[in-house]
C-alpha cells in the first residue's frame, strides 16, 4: 500500500478475545471506528455487552461472544452466526497468577496456560478453516516482555507468553499459502510493579491507545506484507525484535570432546561478531561445521577437569536417545543418575549401562509430569538432588487444521508442564543447600517454527521462557538455569556423524558434553539459549531495531505507522540487544518526552542540556510531559500523617482546626489543601556500565499563584540498561547530590519507633494502591514474606523522627537502602552538622539499612508554619 493511503477494515469481521476492559477494549474500539464487525468476547457477559452497545450506540457493528477462550469453537462459533464468518483474530485474553516460583502452585501454572496457550490455540483453531477457505485471514498474538526477557513471579506468565511466539511462527508458515498471517506483539503498557518505580506522569505515556495503531497495521486489507514476525511497542515507540545467533564454537568430535573441553572454549561461543539472523531452522552451513568438527585439532581441556562425584542428577527421558547418552556421561563422570522414563524397559536398561561405566543409578518410571515422585526417588536414593536436566517429550505431528485437542494436550502436558513440574519439585532442595542447575530442552522449531509441529513449537519456545524467569529467580541462591536448542540430523548429515569407539553413528551423543559444561559448577551463565549440533554450539540473543518514536502526546494512527515501516523494520547498526525488561524499557522511557509541540519548560529555569548526552536523551530533555494537576484536602494530609505514624493526641498533624496543623513533607510548609500544579521534567541520564541511572525532577507549582511550592527529585536504577554510550558521571546539584556520610561518632540523637501491622493498609490511603503493600500473594512474587511498607511510607516515619528532634526544614534527600515489613521497629540514628542534620535508618529487628545517604537542610526558626 502507499503511505497516503487509508488501511481498510470495512466489513470485515474482528474477533477480540478478552475485550470487555483494557486494552481488549481499546481494540474493539478502534476496529469498530474503523468500519470492521467486531465480536467483543470476554468471560464476563455483562462487560462484553457493555462495550458491544458503546460500540453500537456510537454508530458501529458489534456483538457480544461471551466464554473462555479456552472454548475457542463456542466463541467463534457465536461470530459466525452473527457475522456468517471470522477475518481477523486477536488473541488478547489473558490472567495473571503472579507468585515467586517457590510457591507456584499446579493451579497458579495450569490457569494460566490454559487461558494464554490453550485459549489461543482453539480460538485460532476454531477459525482456521474459515480463513483457509476465504483465502485471507489475520492472526495477532500478545506475548510480553516477560515472555522475551523472563520476570520475577512470573514463570507461568513467562513461559505462556513466550509460547506463544513460537505457535506464532509455526502459524506463520503454515499459512502462508492461504493469505492467513501471524504475527505476535509485545506491548510495553503500564502495569502494577511499573506504578512503584515511574512518576503517573509518565505512566501516562504507557496507554493502550499506543498499541492498538500497529494491531491494524497487522490486520487491515491492504496492510504491509508482514508474517511470522514480533514487533515490541510501547508510549509511542514501535519496533521489530528478531533472533541473532553467535558465529559459536566447533569442537573436534572424538573422544577429547568433554565438558571440560566446552569449558576451554566457552567464551568463543558467546562470541557475536560477525553474527548471524537465520530465519529457518535449517539456515546455516550444518555440513560444513560438520567437517570441520572432523578436521579440528584435539581438543584442548581445562584443568581441574569436569567431573561429578557426590552430585546427584535427574534426567528425564533418559530411557533411550539423548537421555540415555546424557546419563552415560554423567555417569562416567562420577555423578549419582535418576533415570526418568515411562518405560520400565527402557529405564532399567540405563541404569545398568551406567553401573556397567562406574556410575551409581536408580530409575523412576513415570511421567515427567509427576515430578515430586521422579525427586523422591534420588532423595530416597542419594539423599539430596543436584542437577536436573529436563529432557522428556513427545511428538503428535499434523497439520494444524487437522490439529485436535488431544495431540495439543498431550504435547504441552510432556515438555512444558513436565519441566515445570521437575523444576518445582527440585526448587526448595535447591535453595536450601545454595545450589542447583537445570537444563531445560528447547528445539530449533520452537525458536523459528516449523510446518505441523504447532503444538511443539509452542511448548518448546515457552520452555524458554520458563527458563529465562527460573534464571532470574534462581541467582540469588546460586541456581542457574540454561536452555539447550538440539538441531537433530538430516539424511544427508547422518553420512558424516563421526563414529565412536564401538562404531555406531550416534548423533545424540554430540550434544552431552555442552550438557555436562552447562551443569558444572565452572558454568557461570545463566538464562541463556543455545543451540547445539554436531559438536558446534551457538548462543542465541534478541537483536531490536533502533525503531521510531512517534509523539505520545496525540493520538497514533496506524497510517502514520506505515509511512515510517522501513524505519520500524530495519536491522542497521543502530540495532540494540536488550537482555532484560528494565533494558527493554530505556528506549520507550527515552520516548516519554516525545511532544509533538517540542520545546523546553521555559518555566523550569533549565534545560538540563549536556555536551556528553547522548541524541536520544538530548532530544528527552527538550520536551516534557504536559503538566499534571493534583488537588487535595485537609483529610488527605491527615491520612497521610496517620500513615506515617502520627498520634491522635498530635493535633497539629491530625487535626484540621488546630493552631499548628501542617503537612509533612519536603521543603518545609506547604498548603494544608488546594490545586498544585506538576511539572516533570528528565533532567539527567547515566551510564553505569551494566545499569542506566534515570533522574527526573517534578516541580510542583500552585495553580492559583503561579509560585513554586516544592521540588522533587527521584533516581530510578535500570539493571541491564547501561552500555548506550551516555554520560558517566552525574552533575553536582547541591543537596540532592550530597553523599551524606555520617560522621566517625556516636549520633547526637537517636529516635526509635515501631511501626503497626495496619501501617501500609492505611498509608496505601494516600494513593498508592499496589498490591505489592497489601496482598501476600503478590509481594511474595517479589521474594518477601509480608507485604512491605511503602518507601515513601518510612521516609516519611525517619523525616518526623527529624522535625520532632530538630525542628523543621528545607529539604530532604534519602537513598532507599532496604525493605520494612510492617511491625517492625525503625531507628533512626541523626548527626547535626551545622544547618544540616544526617541520618540513617534501620529496622531493629533485623539489624538491616532502610535509608542511607540522608540528610535535611533546616531552616531558621523565623519561619512560620503554614495554618488554616
Amino acid at each position: 500500500m502507499s503511505s497516503g493511503e487509508p488501511l481498510n477494515f470495512k466489513g470485515l469481521v474482528t474477533v477480540v478475545t478478552g475485550a470487555g476492559s483494557g486494552i481488549g477494549k481499546v481494540y474493539a474500539r478502534f476496529f469498530a471506528a474503523r468500519g470492521a464487525h467486531v465480536v467483543v468476547n470476554d468471560v464476563s457477559a455483562q462487560a462484553a455487552q457493555a462495550v458491544v452497545d458503546e460500540i453500537n450506540n456510537a454508530g458501529g457493528k458489534a456483538v457480544a461472544a461471551a466464554g473462555s477462550v479456552a472454548e475457542g469453537d463456542k466463541v467463534i462459533g457465536q461470530a459466525v452466526k452473527a457475522f456468517g464468518t471470522v477475518h481477523i483474530l486477536i488473541n488478547n485474553a489473558g490472567i495473571l497468577r503472579d507468585k515467586a516460583f517457590k510457591n507456584m502452585s499446579e493451579q497458579d501454572w495450569d490457569l494460566v496456560t490454559l487461558v494464554h496457550l490453550k485459549g489461543a490455540y482453539s480460538c485460532t483453531k476454531a477459525c482456521w478453516p474459515l480463513f483457509r477457505q476465504q483465502k485471507f485471514g489475520r492472526v495477532v498474538n500478545t506475548a510480553s516482555a516477560a515472555g522475551l526477557y523472563g520476570n520475577m513471579g512470573q514463570a507461568n506468565y513467562s513461559a505462556a507468553k513466550m509460547g506463544l511466539v513460537g505457535l506464532t511462527r509455526t502459524l506463520a508458515r503454515e499459512g502462508a499459502k492461504y493469505n492467513i498471517k501471524t504475527n505476535v506483539i509485545v506491548p510495553m503498557a503500564a502495569s502494577a510493579m511499573t506504578e512503584t518505580i515511574l512518576p503517573p506522569d509518565m505512566l501516562k505515556g504507557l496507554k493502550p491507545e499506543f498499541i492498538a495503531p500497529l494491531v491494524g497495521v497487522l490486520t487491515a486489507q491492504n496492510g504491509p506484507d508482514v508474517n511470522g514476525r514480533i514487533f515490541e511497542l510501547g508510549a509511542g515507540f514501535v519496533s521489530e525484535v528478531r533472533y541473532e545467533r553467535s558465529k559459536g564454537a566447533v569442537w573436534r568430535t572424538d573422544d577429547s570432546f568433554t565438558p571440560s573441553a566446552v569449558a576451554a572454549k566457552w567464551e568463543t561461543v558467546a562470541d557475536f561478531t560477525n553474527a548471524e539472523h537465520p530465519v529457518n531452522s535449517e539456515d546455516g552451513d550444518m555440513m560444513g561445521l560438520l567437517k570441520k568438527s572432523r578436521t579440528s585439532p584435539t581438543n584442548p581441556q581445562v584443568s581441574p577437569p569436569i567431573e561429578f562425584k557426590g552430585k546427584t542428577v535427574i534426567i528425564t527421558g533418559a530411557g533411550a536417545g539423548l537421555g540415555r547418552s546424557y546419563a552415560l556421561m554423567f555417569g562416567k563422570l562420577g555423578a549419582n543418575v535418576v533415570i526418568n522414563d515411562v518405560s520400565k524397559e527402557g529405564a532399567e536398561k540405563v541404569v545398568q549401562e551406567v553401573k556397567a561405566v562406574g556410575g551409581q543409578a536408580v530409575s523412576a518410571v513415570c511421567s515427567a509430569e509427576e515430578g515430586d515422585a521422579i525427586v523422591k526417588a534420588a532423595t530416597d536414593a542419594f539423599g539430596t538432588v543436584h542437577i536436573l536436566v529436563a529432557n522428556a517429550g513427545i511428538l503428535r505431528d499434523k497439520a494444524f487444521v487437522n490439529m485436535d485437542e488431544k495431540m495439543w494436550d498431550q504435547v504441552i502436558a510432556v515438555h512444558l508442564r513436565g519441566t515445570f513440574k521437575c523444576a518445582k519439585a527440585c526448587w526448595p532442595i535447591f535453595q536450601k543447600q545454595k545450589y542447583g542447575r537445570i537444563i531445560t530442552t528447547a528445539s530449533p522449531n520452537g525458536i523459528y517454527g516449523t510446518i505441523g509441529q504447532a503444538n511443539y513449537s509452542t511448548a518448546k519456545a515457552a520452555i524458554i521462557g520458563l527458563t529465562r524467569t527460573l534464571a532470574i529467580e534462581g541467582a540469588r541462591t546460586n541456581i542457574k538455569v540454561n536452555c539447550i536448542a538440539p538441531r537433530a540430523g538430516t539424511a544427508m548429515t547422518m553420512t558424516v556423524w563421526p563414529k565412536w569407539g564401538d562404531g555406531r553413528s550416534d548423533e545424540s551423543r554430540l550434544h552431552c558434553p555442552i550438557v555436562g559444561f552447562l551443569a558444572s559448577e565452572q558454568c557461570e551463565d545463566t538464562g541463556s539459549l543455545q543451540e547445539v549440533f554436531g559438536g558446534y554450539a551457538a548462543k542465541l540473543r534478541w537483536q531490536r531495531t533502533f525503531g521510531v518514536a512517534f509523539p505520545n502526546d496525540r493520538e497514533l494512527k496506524p497510517e502514520a505507522i506505515v509511512a515510517k515501516w522501513k524505519d520500524i523494520t530495519t536491522f542497521d547498526a543502530r540495532a540494540t540487544h536488550p537482555s532484560s525488561g528494565p533494558e527493554a524499557l530505556q528506549q520507550i522511557m527515552e520516548n516519554f518526552g516525545n511532544l509533538s509541540g517540542g520545546g523546553s519548560d521555559e518555566s523550569s529555569g533549565s534545560s538540563y542540556e549536556d555536551p556528553e548526552d547522548t541524541p536520544e536523551i538530548k532530544e528527552a530533555k527538550k520536551n516534557a510531559p504536559a503538566p499534571e494537576d493534583f488537588s487535595y484536602t485537609e483529610r488527605d494530609v491527615t491520612l497521610y500523617n496517620l500513615g506515617v505514624g502520627a498520634k491522635a493526641d498530635e493535633l497539629q498533624w491530625v487535626y484540621e482546626n488546630a493552631d499548628d496543623f501542617a503537612y509533612l513533607k519536603i521543603l518545609g510548609p506547604i498548603p494544608t489543601s488546594g490545586t498544585l500544579v506538576n511539572h516533570v521534567r528528565l533532567i539527567e541520564v547515566l551510564d553505569k556500565g551494566k545499569a542506566a541511572s534515570v533522574t527526573v525532577k517534578v516541580e510542583t507549582k500552585d495553580k492559583g499563584t503561579g509560585e513554586t511550592v516544592f521540588e522533587n527529585q527521584s533516581t530510578v536504577v535500570l539493571r541491564g540498561s547501561g552500555g548506550f554510550g551516555g554520560k558517566k558521571q552525574g552533575s553536582d546539584r547541591g543537596a540532592a547530590t550530597a553523599l551524606n556520610t555520617p560522621p566517625k561518632r556516636k549520633p547526637d540523637a537517636v529516635v526509635e519507633e515501631k511501626t503497626t501491622p495496619e501501617q501500609a493498609a492505611v498509608y496505601r490511603l494516600s494513593g498508592d494502591y499496589n498490591p505489592l503493600h497489601i496482598d501476600p500473594s503478590f509481594a511474595s512474587t517479589g521474594g518477601f514474606p509480608k507485604p512491605i511498607l511503602h518507601g515513601l511510607c518510612f521516609m516519611g516515619i525517619a523525616g518526623k523522627h527529624v522535625l520532632k528532634t530538630f525542628g523543621p526544614y528545607s529539604d530532604i534527600k534519602v537513598r532507599f537502602a532496604g525493605t520494612v515489613i510492617p511491625g517492625e521497629t525503625l531507628v533512626t540514628e541523626m548527626w547535626k552538622e551545622g544547618d544540616k542534620v544526617v541520618f540513617v535508618t534501620k529496622v531493629k529487628e533485623r539489624d538491616a539499612p532502610a535509608l542511607s545517604h540522608a540528610a535535611v537542610t533546616l531552616v531558621k526558626s523565623d519561619v512560620v508554619k503554614a495554618k488554616l
